[in-house]
């Protein structure tokens, strides 16, 4: 089993978000992710950081598609 770091996994979220949303250009999809990404700098649960970084990308990008 090959363990991902962190910032690898939050490069991959930010690559299947930007497959997944089209319409909005991939730098803008990257700085959402990295803007969600950067408020859990210093928070020492790590666990579910991918988890509420997606969820709230995601929210943003719906934001953006409507």
């Amino acid at each position: 089993m090959v363990a991902l770091s962190e910032q690898q996994i939050i490069d991959q979220l930010a690559q299947r978000l930007a497959d997944a949303h089209t319409a909005v250009e991939r730098a803008q999809v990257a700085e959402i992710v990295r803007e969600h990404y950067s408020r859990f700098d210093g928070r020492p649960i790590r666990d579910f950081v991918p988890l509420f970084v997606e969820r709230n990308a995601k929210a943003d990008l719906a934001k953006i598609r409507a």
